[in-house]
């Protein structure tokens, strides 16, 4: 059926008229200056059996300097929209972009089946938080039925295509292409398809073009020099002397024995979750984008090899909840369309789906040893192939253009943090440019030049765009917040020096809580550890008896300190509790001073 399909498409390119239709008629849009917007019409089925077309909506910033070059933006997933993430409407992204690639001419579109251009959306699969593998195996194929026949028509190779029919309908010569996670691997599939239409290629956390893993065995053998790396300048000692190998030896321990606990909710309420080591590596992963949670995580992880898994239960319910997007945000659907029909798997396309189990198993079990480094076998169910045992046919295997890849200057930028696009993939892919550089930029996470606080990527980056050099690395910069220390444990009355060091602690504690959900579009409350909550707002916090320790208990509102790093507060909180020396303490740059039960204090 394959072969059928290409040959037919082969035939097809003598009346689709350059894939692309007419040319755009673009007009003024949105706030920044110059913004044109428009629609381009695309086939959705580029052989022509299937008839149709999907309208995608197509944003270009003209250089208002002279042209340099043209730079299409390519967001990640697959199921975020370029127009979208980008948002050429914003002051703050258009600043940025103009500083990366000056003097260029920018364009973002939003993908087949994201934002405005016929937005795939599965509302049971797109809000499932926390979901047994079993019950994500069943979204996925519900959703697959939501979509319909046309699902087939959303693989990496039909979005390389858009593009292509977005550079003709705008009339553009050769592009660059600035791709971030999943759009690194758009931007190599367009350049394998047409590589005389590119002139430069920026990647930012590199995903080649053979990944994602369908076993995830890539991510989990990078993970313990990942953490390691992470902790290497000793701000992790406070809570561990060995933060990798808490997480080794816990997420195998999790996966043979599953751990329980109580996890306060907003209401009040308390809540019994269950996590496994899969939860365990899912919360890992995600601390690469969320600077707040990987903050707390070796003190959480620590605590749990000891014996507390309250902590850590507590932030796998928070990482569950605020990694969850609208699918304008990032569609679900879209993702699994795009993932599933692209990805190698142990099964044809027409492999019944009942029948892929146990091929899946086998194919797991003839893994040599290693796979997955430390961790067991059970780390194949990390990886895209569980998700997509459901999928119905065609699943798997979609074909990339052969290639060969321009010879054009190419940069790979690298998180030091990045879980899940590790920098071993960023030296591989660059390794098959001969003007490949690769740029590593230690302490940070996934998604480099939204998150280096230091400034160092993007002046890199930009260095490059007007053909400057670029450095290999950059210097680690100061995290957003440090590693916490070990939780405090307070059950019995405790000294008012104690009460003060406890009392730190839950502020730094409540500062990391906060970036976990105070910067999103929609902040949400936060239940406390043993007791009250955390309200966010855009410039700090307040808190209600908020206690990450049983029995002492912060009240009062925090403002963060701008301009330096890590981030502090300043505030005041009231303090009781039953093992609480109560009383009213000054917070300054997070240290506190005050008096408690009758004693002056600092800590």
């Amino acid at each position: 059926m394959l072969r059928l399909l290409l040959a037919i498409a082969a035939a097809a390119v003598l009346w689709l008229p350059a894939q692309a239709g007419a040319a755009a008629a673009l007009t003024p849009c949105g706030k920044t200056a110059g913004l044109l917007c428009g629609d381009v019409s695309v086939p959705l089925d580029r052989t022509g059996q299937t008839p149709g077309t999907i309208s995608l909506h197509v944003e270009e910033l003209p250089s208002t300097t002279f042209q340099r070059g043209v730079m299409f933006l390519l967001a990640g997933g697959p199921g975020q929209g370029s127009a979208h993430v980008f948002d050429l409407s914003s002051a703050e992204s258009v600043a940025l972009m103009k500083f990366l690639f000056p003097d260029y001419t920018l364009v973002a579109f939003d993908d087949r089946g994201t934002g405005a251009s016929g937005l795939i959306n599965c509302p049971a699969f797109q809000t499932s938080a926390i979901a047994t593998a079993e019950q994500q195996t069943a979204l996925v194929t519900a959703c697959a039925a939501t979509i319909g026949a046309n699902r087939r028509f959303y693989t990496t190779a039909d979005h390389a295509e858009d593009i292509e029919a977005v550079r003709q309908a705008l009339g553009f010569g050769t592009i660059g292409l600035y791709g971030v996670s999943y759009g690194t691997k758009l931007a190599l599939a367009y350049a394998l398809a047409h590589p005389a239409d590119v002139d430069r290629l920026l990647l930012d956390s590199v995903l080649p073009t053979s990944l994602p893993d369908p076993y995830g065995s890539d991510v989990l053998r990078a993970m313990p020099a990942t953490l390691a790396a992470f902790c290497a300048d000793g701000s992790c000692r406070a809570a561990t002397p060995n933060f990798a190998g808490d997480v080794v030896t816990l997420a195998n321990r999790l996966e043979a024995k599953p751990i329980q606990a109580k996890v306060l909710q907003r209401d009040g309420s308390l809540k019994t979750l269950r996590m496994t080591g899969e939860d365990l590596i899912f919360t890992v992963v995600n601390a690469d984008l969320s600077p707040g949670l990987a903050a707390e995580l070796p003190a959480a992880v620590h605590a749990a090899r000891k014996g507390d898994p309250r902590p850590l239960v507590r932030l796998f319910e928070f990482s569950a909840e605020t990694s969850l997007e609208t699918a304008p945000e990032l569609s679900a659907g879209l993702y699994a369309a795009t993932t599933c029909d692209d990805g190698l798997f142990p099964w044809t396309p027409d492999t019944p789906i009942a029948d892929r189990p146990a091929l899946l198993k086998s194919a797991v079990s003839a893994l040599p040893a290693g796979t997955f480094g430390p961790f067991g076998i059970w780390g194949a169910r990390t990886g895209t192939a569980e998700m997509c045992l459901g999928w119905p046919s065609p699943a798997g295997g979609a074909p990339l253009a052969a290639g060969p890849l321009p010879d054009v200057p190419m940069l790979a930028v690298s998180g030091g943090f990045d879980m899940r696009t590790p920098t071993a993939g960023a030296v591989a892919v660059a390794s098959q440019f001969p003007q490949g550089r690769v740029l590593v930029v230690p302490g940070v996470g996934h998604s480099v030049l939204g998150a280096d606080f230091s400034l160092c990527s993007q002046t890199a980056v930009r260095n490059w765009s007007v053909g400057g050099a670029v450095p290999p690395s950059c210097p680690r910069g100061h995290a957003l917040v440090a590693p916490l220390g070990p939780f405090p444990a307070a059950k019995t009355p405790i000294s008012p020096p104690a009460t003060a060091s406890t009392v730190a602690a839950t502020i730094r504690e409540a500062v990391a809580a906060w970036l976990q959900v105070g910067l999103s579009p929609n902040p949400q409350t936060l239940a406390g550890l043993y007791a009250g909550k955390l309200v966010p707002g855009a410039d700090g916090f307040r808190l209600t008896r908020y206690a990450i320790a049983p029995g002492v208990e912060l009240t009062g509102s925090l403002k963060i300190v701008r301009g330096a790093l890590p981030f502090t507060v300043d505030g005041t909180v009231r303090v009781a509790g039953s093992a609480a020396a109560a009383g009213t303490l000054r917070v300054a740059s997070s240290k506190v001073s005050g008096v408690l039960g009758g004693s002056a204090v600092r800590g």
